[in-house]
């Protein structure tokens, strides 16, 4: 049997001014230009840049959602809401009076040949049939950025068939591929690491170092890379000395040869700091980034539009459609330069509490100093949501005397040493990295071995967080560190 009855319920719903905001506090600087860009493009009531004359806008406004501001008819906006007789000084529509010349808004960007195009420039030096010409140009397209050939050559000679219409064989690719493995730089066109390696060292000058090294990385390549330094010794009957000076010539060799070539054709990412810390008089000092704080007003033409209406006796229907669309600019406008003056708020009341909970570490720029810090601890402490705490953290940066640093790396744990104390993760890490870099190569420490020296230092952690936070500091197992 269907029943019909009324039910109250209470429920939270973001509008849809509160999520842009969110977005916007979440935008570092460079991306927040690019988003006022936007909105400037987008609303023509919206101006960037102080203004000449006083405006006529009275400050308080009642915001409606824009599904709202369709519905509204024309004859029920009181214009008198808009416009004022009252001289406002212009600090109240605009987001901030910081100067435009604090911060350079340039960004240079570079350009250059390809890698793929540098391979082909250098294979137009050898004269080869053009058939085989061709499946050169082809076997270099299929080089990736590291320089290596990843598929089999029966692979490509079938992609040969159906999208060049070349049909050869496997001997013919592999005899090209000698000779774009000739090209620079040296080791490019290679299938495997050992390829590489052995490609490198034949380009090399030929010493017994060289010879020694190519012997070992075509005959015993796996005892090599598992460090099985016993076995070498015994199998090329040399001694550590000559063992050593063959695994030196082996660890100047570039592993990816392509990837020096291509990182250097990558834009360079222009790391702009959100904020700045500068230590005056022992003191603390947090400036935001000029950039953050652009100078906005409303636009006063639409100010101008609004009297003509307020003005004419008549009223078309054209002009009531105006007015509408005027409204709606104008809403968006004042709500867009008070949802930046709330992000500048955010902002520095965010980054304030961070350095006041960092104080130590700050003045000292010592990373010991640092406090276990979590997201939590900086949200109750500023009133805020841990999720807008996150993202003010996230993907900004601070300029410090030591180094322009990401904020969320001030972000870590903590644990309880010997004594009682809370210390954070990150000095523990600091710790074991000093551990390692000390240690005795030829005999490295296994994690187990780790866990016990941090224990002796008064910092009981088990072996498998041992072993996180060394693959959080990007060190191998122990036997991978060995060395001669």
């Amino acid at each position: 049997m269907l029943k019909q009855y009324l039910q109250y319920k209470l429920s939270q719903k973001l509008s849809p001014q509160q999520i842009q905001l969110m977005k916007l506090i979440q935008l570092p600087t460079q991306a927040f230009e690019q988003r006022l860009k936007q909105e400037l493009e987008e609303n023509p009531a919206l101006e960037r840049g102080k203004e000449k004359e006083e405006d006529g806008f009275d400050d308080v406004y009642s915001d409606q959602d824009y599904e709202e501001n369709e519905k509204i008819n024309a004859d029920d906006i009181n214009i008198d809401d808009y416009l004022s007789d009252d001289e406002i000084p212009s600090y109240r529509l605009q987001a901030n009076n910081h100067s435009a010349d604090d911060e350079s808004k340039t960004i240079p960007y570079a350009s250059g040949t390809s890698f793929t195009q540098l391979l082909t420039d250098q294979l137009n030096t050898f004269r080869l049939e053009n058939q085989d010409y061709e499946i050169a140009k082809f076997l270099i397209g299929s080089i990736d950025d590291s320089g290596y050939i990843r598929r089999s050559l029966l692979d490509l000679t079938d992609d040969l068939a159906f999208t060049q219409n070349i049909f050869t064989d496997v001997e013919t690719l592999e005899k090209v591929l000698k000779v774009v493995q000739q090209l620079d730089p040296p080791g490019v066109g290679a299938r495997n690491l050992q390829e590489c390696l052995l490609i490198q060292l034949q380009r090399k000058e030929q010493t017994p170092h060289t010879e020694r090294a190519a012997d070992m990385i075509e005959n015993a390549f796996e005892q090599f890379t598992k460090k099985h330094y016993q076995k070498l010794l015994k199998k090329f009957n040399v001694s550590e000395i000559e063992l050593k000076d063959a695994i030196l010539e082996i660890e100047r060799l570039n592993p990816k040869p392509g990837s020096s070539f291509s990182n250097n054709l990558r834009s360079t990412e222009h790391v702009v700091p959100d904020f700045t810390i500068k230590i005056i008089d022992g003191e603390l000092e947090l400036v935001l980034n000029g950039r953050n704080a652009p100078e906005l007003h409303i636009s006063k033409s639409y100010n101008e539009m609004l009297l003509g209406y307020k003005a004419s006796k008549e009223k078309s229907r054209a002009q009531k459609e105006a007015v509408l669309f005027i409204k709606q600019k104008l809403d968006a406008a004042k709500w867009f330069i008070d949802a930046i003056r709330q992000r500048q708020q955010t902002l520095l009341l965010t980054m304030s509490a961070i350095v006041h909970y960092q104080k130590a570490y700050f003045l000292s720029g010592d990373e010991e100093q640092l406090r276990p810090m979590i997201l939590k601890d900086i949200a109750d402490e500023v009133e805020m949501d841990i999720s807008t705490i996150s993202r003010v953290a996230n993907s900004k940066y601070v300029d410090t005397p030591y180094g322009t640093k990401l904020i969320k790396e001030f972000f870590s744990e903590s644990m309880t040493n010997d004594q009682g104390e809370e210390v954070s993760t990150r000095e523990i890490k600091s710790i074991l990295k000093t551990i390692i870099v000390e240690e005795n190569k030829k005999k490295p420490w296994t994690d187990e071995k780790l866990a016990k020296i941090l224990k002796e230092k008064g910092f009981p952690i088990a072996r498998r967080t041992v072993a996180k936070y060394r693959e959080q500091l990007d060190f191998p197992v122990a036997r991978l560190r060995k060395q001669i």
